[in-house]
């Protein structure tokens, strides 16, 4: 993963790295998929901890893998460093996994879990920011909730100062009733994390080895801990099962929502409207109902989506409108009308004022400048020149039972209804076929073609400039 550089002459700052647990087991989700890849609003839940740390600037990101690591290392590639934890023995010896990687150049380390999507970047931030400005040795953030989530509680003494985190399954009736909880988020002066980390003992019950324990080592040695306090519970959540996945997942879309109608898009019943969290929509796009936009969906201003339309890793340009459709990874010029009922599929290209009649379907085809495609009519494998008109019912036969083939068809062109072209086939500007017509071969330019199969049976004469 490249590192950050700083600009010549900047003032020397603190190397922070983090340090991303995701070598959990994650038994209780029942999958055969690493829980850390398992998505939130259309993202694997780990990519929002490596995109924070991006978002942070973090020198170094390390991600602790485990049971099922090479998933994890193959949907993420190079975009962090590795450490292995082979077994699961707990939270500090997965941090000690990553020690190697960072203990010759990390001034200070930021910890936090790959099953926490919902934390968000502006607290990560203030925790790092409290930690280097008062100088701390531990910095860590704790929850004041009223529901424990499992978390540890944060026990304080009578002075308000911090002793210890008890785990919730070795704490008494009385400190589990803390309110104060740990959500397993740290920043740590990294000299003290590691001269501190082997001094770590597996617990009584569990025989792990608990990254809190070093809050009781900081009381003894008498070194600074600090917190950085948050009252938002959904921050905190982690996600070991299926109903903590769905939950996370309400409250990501819903946070989505209200920052894309921040930015100043209109949504028509919210609560109906499902939107990744890659989706850009521009200004004064109104979304209708039912609407579902995913992957990294891009959105221009000025348009009208839904209601009931799929929109899926697709570029739409300005002013365009798009019924109830399904678009996969296709492209829309500006002034594009679409549907209802269409299906664009991979590689489908409409340029500016293209229109598509109900029904119609557009499959690795570019579309030229306001081409009009009737209803019930299938483009595959084809170019369209501009100002074409695809009448209702025409079909490419791009698919001889072995091969795929194109379809050339030019400007100006008017292609009658029911006309089945049998690729490879190239016909000419401005040229013609009649209703019905079975096109097995090429069409010249300004020439009519009817029948079954069609023949020429008319030239025009060529239009003058």
């Amino acid at each position: 993963m490249p590192k950050q550089t700083q600009p010549p002459n900047a003032p020397k700052r603190a190397r922070v790295s983090a340090v991303i647990l995701a070598a959990g087991q994650g038994t209780r989700m029942q999958s055969k998929l690493a829980k850390a890849l398992h998505p939130v609003a259309g993202k694997p839940m780990v990519l929002y901890g490596v995109e924070t740390a991006v978002a942070l600037g973090v020198d170094d990101t390390v991600l602790v893998i485990g049971h099922q690591g090479d998933q994890v290392r193959a949907a993420l590639g190079e975009r962090v460093l590795y450490a292995t934890q082979p077994k699961p023995r707990g939270t500090g010896d997965a941090v000690k996994c990553a020690r190697a990687l960072l203990q010759d150049n990390a001034a200070h380390v930021l910890v936090f879990y790959a099953d926490m999507p919902l934390l968000k970047t502006e607290t990560l931030r203030a925790l790092i920011a409290k930690h280097l400005t008062t100088r701390a040795t531990l910095t860590m953030l704790t929850l004041i909730a009223d529901d424990p989530m499992g978390f540890g509680r944060i026990v304080r003494d009578q002075n308000g100062k911090l002793a210890r985190i008890v785990e919730e399954v070795e704490a008494t009736p009385q400190e589990a009733a803390l309110r104060e909880l740990n959500p397993g988020v740290y920043c740590f002066n990294a000299q003290w994390l590691w001269q501190n980390l082997d001094a770590l003992t597996p617990s009584s019950k569990k025989g792990e080895y608990y990254l809190t324990d070093l809050l009781a080592m900081a009381a003894t040695q008498n070194v600074l801990v600090e917190t950085e306090t948050i009252h938002d519970v959904t921050q905190g959540l982690g996600i070991n099962t299926r109903a903590q996945l769905a939950q996370a997942e309400h409250i990501m879309r819903e946070r989505i929502r209200e920052h894309i109608m921040a930015q100043g898009a209109t949504l028509l019943d919210p609560a109906s409207i499902y939107i990744d969290a890659d989706v850009e929509i521009g200004q004064d796009t109104v979304i209708l109902p039912n609407t579902h936009l995913q992957g990294k969906t891009r959105i221009g201003a000025d348009c009208r989506i839904g209601p009931n339309a799929i929109v899926r890793d697709s570029s739409i340009g300005d002013v365009c409108v798009v019924g109830p459709s399904v678009l996969e990874e296709a492209t829309l010029e500006d002034h594009v009308d679409v549907g209802p009922f269409c299906h664009l599929r991979p590689k489908a290209y409409l340029s500016q004022y293209t229109h598509l009649g109900n029904y119609a379907e557009v499959k690795n085809s570019r579309l030229g400048k306001g081409v009009h495609m009737g209803h019930f009519s299938y483009m595959g494998d084809a170019e369209v020149g501009a100002h074409t008109n695809i009448a209702a019912g025409t079909i490419t036969c791009n698919y001889d039972g072995k091969n795929k083939h194109r379809t050339i068809i030019g400007e100006n062109v008017f292609i009658g209804s029911d006309s089945m072209l049998v690729a490879p086939l190239t016909i000419g500007d401005r040229a013609r076929t009649g209703a019905g017509s079975v096109v097995t071969k090429d069409i010249p330019a300004d020439a009519l073609a009817v029948g079954i199969p069609a023949r020429v049976i008319r030239k025009f004469a060529p239009e003058s400039d």
